[in-house]
């Protein structure tokens, strides 16, 4: 081996950049609006022992799935042999490496040179139907995972090149959207392959043995720049808890623990007390509470340091089997991301006073999923919608919080253009803006949430919501105020409004509105010390009317 450092730098490099040629290839090739518009989903390659070497763009809540499901393949497959070039894997079993909801389904590709496997690429995308008792898999009422739709156990979706054409057959005769959802399966396939392409053109061009030294060469820098950033952190223990209010049947509320331990050597974050997991489909799985904790872990080092498996061994989670966020099966969990997003935020709440430069106050802490089924007006089609709703940011000690952003969770993820939207789906948007309700006022405001209306165009549509930060408010900092609640209503005909934080399947009938608030940021510092130039430039920009300007920053509009 020629230890070329030019070269290795090269090699790691090019490693880097092919999760974002992977992920441009799930982008042009897959059907579905929440994969190729909201970029639900992650891309990346592992060595030839589960270790991630780099992850492209895509949600910041599948830090933990792509490596841990190529951990997983290998103890399904331990033997020589077991795994061939040609072969691929598909997996969503939620309690295993990968796992999350049976939505969310992971692509493995095993990577052969010269009959020897050196990488894995790694996909895992939200897929708009994988089955079960409601359209879009999607349910705020299910009490078992059977209810929530097929189940893939790292099965063989290609053998030595070819197709498994009984999976496909069973894939297409159970769910809702056949064709769409096996075009999200061969993009997603795609994707693994183009990956795998550019490793194999790696080592062809740069040597074997080369190519591999770059591959642990990688993880030593994410490992070396990490812990140079764990240098700067404040050391100690660090507390906090926040409840998830409902587990969509009605139980609760359930307490999430954190405490933070940061040493010279390591960040231990220990979910100890957290409730046991719950009857309803709210419950997370311990892969997902590591998604989580990488998340917060990547904010408070330096989140421009490429994500690879290296920067992770300074991390260390623990939580008792069986909590809300450690769930074994066969408990449901199709709602996982609010159990998961509320583990985020109270690692956040915890260490947010203490590196008050990195992390600001609480944000919406909610997906916001939003999922309307029905048929179409004009095609006569069945459709499913589904989106993340974007909400409020908290303030940081700097500025004031972003406005109408994705939660924590959801990273690169974007709106769906409301002209495709109400092209392919029976809906049409009413309104869509920042709204003013009270919350989240500081000398740093907290960013605003929206308010958005689906008008039903169909004769009739069946809605599913699910929200946390239903009663409980995102936290404020400093003497700033909480912000603001999530909930939906449903403005009927006769003028009833019907307030919902979860639902499933609920009627609605056609030129009735679906109406939904997202939850405002949390506030810094005493309002009253707020400048009264951005008081006026607030009341300007409608982020807050004259009545709160006088209440909350003691503001003399007259």
């Amino acid at each position: 081996m020629n230890k070329d450092y030019f070269t290795n730098e090269v090699i790691k490099d090019a490693l880097v950049a092919l999760g974002e040629e992977m992920f441009n290839a799930m982008i042009r090739t897959s059907m579905s609006p929440i994969i190729y518009e909201s970029n639900d989903f992650a891309v990346g390659a592992c060595d030839a022992r589960g270790n991630l070497l780099a992850q492209g763009n895509g949600v910041t809540a599948f830090l933990a799935m792509l490596d841990t499901a190529v951990v997983s393949t290998l103890e399904k497959y331990p033997n020589k042999g077991d795994i061939n070039d040609g072969d691929i894997f598909i997996a969503n079993i939620p309690y295993e490496g990968g796992g999350s909801h049976l939505s969310d389904v992971v692509i493995i590709c095993p990577v052969f040179f010269e009959n020897e496997l050196v990488a894995f690429t790694v996909n895992k995308a939200h897929w708009t139907e994988v089955g079960g008792a409601e359209p879009g898999s999607v349910s705020t009422r299910s009490t078992e995972i059977y209810q929530e739709g097929l189940q893939f156990n790292f099965l063989k979706l290609f053998e030595a090149g070819k197709m498994n054409s009984a999976l496909e057959g069973i894939i297409r005769s159970n769910v809702r959207l056949p064709d769409s959802t096996m075009g999200d399966l061969h993009a997603g396939v795609a994707a693994a392959r183009v990956g795998a392409n550019r490793i194999i053109e790696l080592f062809a061009k740069y040597d074997k043995d080369n190519v591999l030294y770059a591959m642990e060469d990688l993880l030593d820098y994410g490992e070396r720049m990490t812990r140079a950033e764990l240098k700067k952190l404040p050391k100690g223990e660090f507390y906090a808890e926040d409840i998830v209010e409902d587990d969509g049947l009605g139980n609760g509320p359930f307490k999430i623990c954190a405490k933070v331990t940061i040493t010279d050597e390591k960040v231990l974050v220990d979910y100890s007390g957290t409730d046991p997991q719950v009857p309803g489909p709210f419950n997370c799985s311990f892969t997902g509470l590591v998604t989580g904790a990488r998340c917060i872990f990547k904010a408070i080092t330096n989140p421009e340091i490429p994500a690879n498996g290296g920067c992770f061994r300074l991390l260390e989670v623990t939580c008792p089997e069986g909590t809300i966020i450690s769930a074994v099966a066969p408990a449901p969990v199709s709602i996982y991301y609010e159990a998961l997003i509320a583990a985020i935020d109270v690692m956040w709440k915890a260490m947010a006073p203490v590196v008050p430069d990195r992390l600001p106050a609480g944000h919406q802490r909610s997906v916001g999923a939003t999922f309307v089924s029905g048929i179409h007006p004009d095609t006569k089609q069945f459709f499913v919608m589904g989106e993340p709703l974007v909400g409020g940011w908290g303030a940081s000690t700097e500025l004031d919080g972003d406005n109408g952003q994705f939660c924590c969770g959801n990273g690169e993820t974007f709106n769906i253009p409301i002209e495709l939207f109400e092209t392919r789906y029976g809906i049409q948007v009413d309104q869509y803006g920042f709204h003013n309700q009270n919350g989240g006022a500081g000398e740093k405001r907290g960013g605003k949430g929206v308010v958005l209306d689906y008008r039903i165009t169909s004769d009739e549509a069946y809605f599913t919501y699910a929200a946390t930060r239903t009663e409980s408010k995102p936290w404020s900092m400093q003497g700033g105020d909480e912000g603001s609640n999530n909930y939906a209503e449903i403005h009927r005909h006769d003028g009833d409004i019907e307030r919902h934080h979860m639902c499933t399947t609920v009627p609605v009938k056609k030129d009735e509105v679906i109406r939904i608030f997202t939850g405002t940021g949390g506030g810094v510092g005493d309002p009253k010390k707020r400048p009264e130039e951005s008081i006026k430039t607030d009341i300007k920009n409608g982020y807050i009317t004259e009545e709160q300007a006088r209440s909350d920053y003691g503001f003399n509009t007259g």
